[in-house]
């Protein structure tokens, strides 16, 4: 959005007020360190939670997959999020082209609302656009799909990864704030060096050439997100809290 000239000015000013609390909260290890390197002290990692009841591969509808087109059979790519230029679309959309070329992907599904939307279905009408979805609408499009392809750059967290996880998808995406969190490459997902557009695509074409290799990441992907669920995560957070209380409390 072009506003990197006021950076210096509004890191300053955040980092005055920041520095004055017990504790700021932040969502990545990746971000601890970038603030640390920035000036900012007193920072405690809590990542995000997961609705695992809600987000689940049970919400799979044979239905919905017949509406978009798709067989069992056939890979469906999904994105969740802003349709937005900041989001990287236009490198899914290779990617998902790409796992066309090779067969098995039968359609590509973006959810979601933003400044690109009227661009990118007037550009690729073939893809799905249902625009913006919320609870079991959304959880169905979740379990529906196969594959998530998430090439954005510009994450503090991505609460989209976990959501796609928890769902039974094989995630694709750079190894930087969720996805590096919570992803063991090759296992419960795909990893890739962060800004590395043709490595991206060439993950994404590896999940469409290995229908195997697909199922795996997906059966596992779901197990591997228990210490995400929602109470664990308020337990650290007031963990934090009480912490955060004590300090304010010892004498200095």
């Amino acid at each position: 959005y072009h506003a990197g000239w006021i950076v210096r000015v509004v890191a300053g000013y955040l980092r005055r007020f920041h520095n004055r609390t017990t504790a700021t909260v932040v969502a990545t290890a990746d971000l601890r360190a970038r603030l640390n390197a920035l000036g900012f002290t007193n920072l405690s990692v809590l990542g995000r939670g997961v609705d695992s009841a809600l987000f689940t591969p049970e919400r799979r509808c044979t239905a919905l997959r017949a509406a978009w087109g798709a067989s069992e059979h056939d890979i469906v790519a999904l994105y969740v999020g802003r349709i937005a230029p900041e989001k990287n679309l236009e490198l899914a959309v290779e990617a998902y082209r790409a796992m066309q070329r090779v067969g098995g992907a039968r359609r590509f599904v973006l959810v979601g609302d933003g400044p690109q939307w009227a661009a990118l279905q007037k550009r690729h009408p073939d893809l799905v656009f249902p625009g913006a979805l919320i609870a079991q609408q959304l959880a169905a499009h979740y379990a529906t799909a196969d594959v998530f392809l998430f090439p954005s750059e510009t994450e503090t967290f991505g609460n989209v990864v976990l959501e796609a996880m928890a769902s039974g998808l094989a995630l694709v995406a750079y190894d930087y704030a969720a996805a590096r969190m919570h992803v063991t490459h090759g296992e419960t997902g795909v990893l890739i060096p962060y800004g590395q557009a043709a490595a991206f695509v060439a993950g994404a074409v590896e999940l469409a050439r290995s229908p195997l290799r697909l199922a795996r990441i997906r059966r596992r992907a779901p197990a591997s997100l228990a210490s995400v669920a929602w109470p664990r995560v308020i337990e650290r957070f007031e963990a934090i809290l009480s912490d955060a209380l004590g300090q304010r409390r010892s004498p200095s």
